[in-house]
């Protein structure tokens, strides 16, 4: 789970270089459909990236691909809650299919679905 926060976003348009003003400027975005302005839909993909990386399948997993729909804006304030299962293993080459998707209070914003490389072991610290 996690807060979006003002820092959330300007940081992202900073680091990504997405600067649109939908993001960014109150102006622009309350005279848009969203009436506010609203997070990156790559930033509330990116906590999907986390729980992947980080707690499931974790460290040491690896990207091989991912899907996307977003259904839904989040805005500065809201929590997202990132959810990922797995629904398919493929031993052959430690292989995952996972289904992923994004809630905020309770309605989906994001799903989709990932492919991840899992570790033969957990990596060590350093």
């Amino acid at each position: 789970m996690r807060t979006v926060m003002e820092m959330d976003v300007v940081g992202f348009a900073e680091v990504s270089g997405d600067k649109n003003p939908i993001h960014l400027n109150e102006d622009y975005a309350a005279s848009t459909k969203f009436g506010q302005r609203i997070a990156h839909g790559m930033f509330t993909a990116n906590l999907i990236s986390a729980v992947i990386g980080m707690q499931m399948p974790g460290p040491g997993a690896v990207y091989l691909s991912q899907t996307l729909r977003f259904l839904g804006p989040v805005k500065i304030g809201d929590v997202v809650t990132a959810l990922v299962e797995v629904v398919e293993k493929i031993e052959k080459g430690r292989r995952v299919r996972l289904e992923c998707v994004c809630v905020v209070d309770g309605r989906a914003v994001l799903e989709g679905e990932a492919w991840v490389s899992v570790p033969s072991a957990l990596p060590r610290e350093s």
